[in-house]
């Protein structure tokens, strides 16, 4: 009978459990998504919203699309085909890139067909409902702002924290523009747009229009309590908007299964991840992933930031980064191979106590050099381009090496 009364209180509490969700369904802002993707990241030609200065959008789109199409010219048809003779076929298609901002355009340049990816870094994902309220002279400010940003990251191959921060800050979600682009440079379009937690178990919330309301309401309030105000931009930012999942698949073909792409807000050094697990949780469940990340301010060189190498050692099956990847000592003892492409000297900035940058110059001179035609990440300090693949030792690949 204890058992059988268990059993009622169990099931009593998961049907309580679905009756709340059902109250109160998580936000979906879809419609702003779209609307975002065509004023802001021209990812279509549907018509304008009658709010807006068609001479605006116009004038902005015709420089997006320029953008774009040089971008693929200069640098995204060369990566594609670089790696695709690099990558081997069973190579996860769940991406993890961490340092990197919301920039979904390199991620699929790099892996594009991988069907999960995710972003983390210090910059929150943004309120999408800002393109609801944005007024035309601060629309023309922002548009103009991010667009300086992609093209930053387009032409120099790498963003740094102070244009993602800037971003970020704008009235229109930097972050997830940076995305939006993302999906218009590689002809994808999004079909969902939500907000979530992660829970102490490494699973997701999505989040309510209520709760988030109630949150940036909270965090408004608590901001003009404040006296001083931070005057840097390096930090962790505090949004009711930080985690955002955008659902894509490729424009116009409905019938192409659904991706996904989230973007994670949190501080990767070893305080923070050592103080709240749930990021690591989350990314430890998804067992063996594909990596990259590249102009990540030689975190990974630090005994600051352990635990994100860790679990990248731990995880890894395939990586590619510039020099700001993993050092050799920690991929050795993990039992990884790197192999090096284009030329490095030495970092061209970086406090490095370990003197790490000894393992990174003796790697790339102890093998042959090969050609690499782009630049990836950041330049050595005598601007050469150079990346390195981290694979498990004896994995190979589908091309010679």
């Amino acid at each position: 009978m204890r058992l059988c009364a268990l059993a009622v209180i169990a099931l009593m509490g998961t049907a309580y459990a679905d009756a709340k969700k059902a109250a109160a369904p998580a936000a979906d802002f879809t419609s702003d998504a779209r609307e975002l993707f065509r004023v802001a990241a021209c990812g279509n030609d549907a018509a304008i919203p009658e709010r807006f200065s068609r001479h605006t959008i116009d004038g902005h789109c015709k420089r997006m699309l320029a953008t774009y199409k040089h971008h693929h010219g200069l640098w995204v048809d060369a990566v594609h085909d670089f790696l695709a003779s690099l990558r081997p076929g069973d190579a996860p298609k769940t991406v993890i890139y961490p340092f990197g901002g919301g920039d979904l355009s390199s991620a699929l340049a790099v892996f594009p067909d991988a069907t999960e990816l995710t972003t983390i870094s210090l910059e929150a994902a943004g309120d999408v409902r800002a393109i609801e309220t944005v007024d035309r002279k601060r629309l023309t400010a922002d548009l103009a702002h991010v667009a300086a940003g992609i093209r930053r990251l387009y032409n120099a191959g790498h963003s740094t924290t102070l244009v993602l921060q800037q971003a970020s800050h704008s009235k229109l979600p930097g972050t997830i523009l940076f995305a939006l682009a993302g999906l218009a440079l590689h002809d994808m379009e999004p079909t969902q747009l939500r907000y979530f937690d992660i829970e102490a178990d490494g699973s997701l919330t999505y989040l309510t229009a209520k709760e988030l309301d109630e949150r940036a309401d909270q965090l408004a309030a608590k901001a003009k309590s404040k006296k001083k105000r931070v005057k840097h931009f390096w930090y962790a930012q505090t949004s009711a908007f930080a985690n955002v999942e955008i659902q894509f698949r490729p424009r116009g073909n409905a019938k192409a299964p659904v991706r996904t792409y989230r973007h994670i807000l949190a501080n990767l050094d070893d305080a923070h991840l050592g103080d709240d697990g749930r990021v690591l949780a989350h990314l430890k469940a998804k067992g063996s992933v594909s990596v990259m990340t590249k102009a990540a301010s030689f975190l990974l060189w630090s005994d600051d930031f352990s635990k994100v190498r860790d679990y990248l050692l731990a995880n890894t099956a395939w990586m590619v980064s510039d020099a700001s990847g993993i050092p050799p000592r920690f991929a050795r003892r993990a039992g990884f191979e790197q192999l090096t492409y284009g030329e490095f000297s030495g970092p061209y900035f970086v406090q490095d106590p370990n003197n790490e940058r000894k393992d990174f110059i003796k790697l790339w001179a102890d093998q042959p050099t090969r050609e690499l035609k782009f630049r990836f990440g950041y330049p050595d300090k005598a601007k050469h381009s150079h990346l390195m693949i981290t694979r498990p030792k004896g994995q190979g690949s589908h091309a010679s090496q």
